[in-house]
C-alpha cells in the first residue's frame, strides 16, 4: 500500500517495523519507535556527546525534540489516511538534566482530537521510570 493510503497509525507502525524509513530527525536525536498504538507512543531515546551544550550538559533541545516527536505521533496515530498534522504549541517542563548515553523513554497520549485541533501530553523518563521533562503539545490539523 502507497504512504498516502495509510492511516497515520498504519504509517507509524510501518515505519516502527523496518517497512518504510523513518523521519530523518531520528537519526540526529536517536530515537527508535518502540510501541505505536492508537493514540500512545513509546519511543526509546539516547542522548550522547553530539547533544551537549556549552556547560557540558545535554541541551534541553534534545528533551524537547524528543517530546514533539511522541507528542505529534501519537496525534498522527489518530489520523485518517491523507490527513496531515503539524505542532503549532509544544510547552515543556524540564524537571531533571538528561544524562548522556543512558537509555530513556518517552511516551506521547492524545487527550483530544477534534476536527482541527490535537492536544497530546507525553513524559521523557530513564529505565527506572525518574521524570526528566514532560510536556503538552497543540497540533493543527490538516485535512484534505
Amino acid at each position: 500500500m502507497h504512504p498516502s493510503q495509510m492511516t497515520g497509525l498504519q504509517l507509524l507502525q510501518a515505519m516502527s517495523h523496518g517497512d518504510l524509513p523513518r523521519a530523518s530527525i531520528s537519526e540526529t536525536i536517536p530515537m527508535t519507535m518502540d510501541v505505536i498504538e492508537a493514540g500512545t507512543v513509546h519511543f526509546g531515546a539516547q542522548a550522547d556527546k553530539r547533544h551537549l551544550n556549552p556547560l557540558g550538559g545535554v541541551h534541553g533541545g534534545f528533551a524537547a525534540t524528543v517530546l514533539d516527536s511522541v507528542t505529534g505521533c501519537a496525534v498522527h496515530s489518530m489520523l485518517e489516511a491523507g490527513v496531515g498534522y503539524g505542532t503549532v504549541d509544544l510547552n515543556v517542563k524540564m524537571v531533571k538534566a538528561v544524562p548522556v548515553d543512558t537509555p530513556l523513554v518517552a511516551v506521547g497520549r492524545v487527550l483530544h482530537v477534534s476536527r482541527t485541533i490535537g492536544v497530546s501530553e507525553g513524559t521523557l523518563k530513564t529505565q527506572d521510570g525518574t521524570l526528566l521533562a514532560h510536556a503538552t503539545a497543540t497540533c493543527v490539523i490538516r485535512r484534505p
